[in-house]
């Protein structure tokens, strides 16, 4: 297992994966061995109309020893969306990394992530 050199990318394919935030914390995105992910946008939606909702993100680079957050009990009002990564801050995940959600309440939050796998 090697970290793909940037500088000689041989491979990029984009990717989007959405689902549901529940009450219990869930690896949406679990990096393969050999590969980089670009982590372009992650986009959580509160589908519920009246209730709002909290959604802490958080991040593993030693394969799911530690986790630590990068957005941690956050409001979504009812019926709104929050950015918690966009092109502005887009980071990367290196292989075996994880990107976790876990929120206040089950079925009123969604979350959809995009961004490019790339291998050398």
């Amino acid at each position: 297992m090697a970290t793909p050199n940037l500088a000689s990318v041989a491979t990029i394919n984009g990717f989007c994966v959405n689902g549901a935030v529940t009450t219990s914390n869930q690896d949406i995105v679990d990096v393969t061995a050999e590969y980089v992910y670009k982590i372009n946008s992650l986009i959580i939606a509160n589908i519920d109309g009246t209730n709002a909702a909290t959604v802490t993100v958080s991040i593993s680079t030693d394969n799911g020893s530690n986790y630590h957050a990068i957005a941690s009990t956050v409001n979504v009002p009812a019926d709104a969306t929050l950015v918690v990564i966009d092109k502005n801050n887009a980071l990367y995940l290196d292989e075996t990394d994880l990107l976790r959600v876990v929120g206040s309440a089950n079925s009123d939050l969604t979350y959809t992530v995009s961004g490019e796998k790339m291998t050398d």
